[in-house]
């Protein structure tokens, strides 16, 4: 099992920056494939990025690249989204995703993950 716990949302400007962290509880966390979602009201949960166990490789969705940056630090079980050039239409609860599986198939679907955190808002004003 593993317990998500996100971090580090509030208000924040257009332009602006936030980050996000996750912190996880268990044992094999360094094996874990994280993920980040959001979910705008009214719409359907959305990736955001990806990261791989050993944090060598990202993915992102397109909206994203260029402005947010997904970590990871294996020795504090945490997982980071640094977020920049932030857009009202960055608003969303965002989701801290994990699957206990070195590969994931198809990283930007919420069915591959098994672990949820409880969300953290994200508002961004204009």
């Amino acid at each position: 099992q593993v317990h998500l716990v996100e971090s580090g949302g509030g208000l924040v400007q257009a332009g602006g920056s936030l980050r996000l962290s996750c912190a996880a509880s268990g044992r094999t966390f360094s094996s874990y494939v994280m993920a980040w979602f959001r979910q705008a009201p009214g719409k359907e949960r959305e990736f955001v990025a990806a990261i791989s166990w050993s944090g060598g490789s990202t993915y992102y969705a397109d909206s994203m690249k260029g402005r947010f940056t997904i970590s990871r630090d294996n020795a504090k079980n945490t997982v980071y989204l640094q977020m920049g050039s932030l857009k009202p239409e960055d608003t969303a609860v965002y989701y801290c995703a994990a699957v206990d599986k070195m590969v994931v198939t198809n990283l930007g679907e919420a069915y591959e993950y098994d672990y949820w955190g409880q969300g953290t808002q994200v508002t961004v004003s204009s």
